[in-house]
């Protein structure tokens, strides 16, 4: 599993955030949210790591590292 799935989960939690309500304020679909956690989509596009750790408020390298 790679970085991006197990850091997103980890923080989305920490935020006490739902997928479905990350999804919506981050302005992705709620399936986008649960593929990435899965670890079906391991390569999301940049656009949507800005508006994911936006969303949670930290930076994208928070989300890749």
């Amino acid at each position: 599993m790679s970085n991006i799935c197990k850091n997103l989960r980890k923080i989305r939690e920490k935020k006490g955030l739902s997928q479905e309500r990350l999804a919506r304020l981050a302005d992705v679909a709620n399936n986008t949210v649960i593929k990435i956690e899965a670890g079906k989509n391991q390569n999301p596009t940049l656009d949507i790591l800005q508006k994911l750790s936006k969303a949670l408020g930290v930076s994208v390298d928070d989300l890749i590292k």
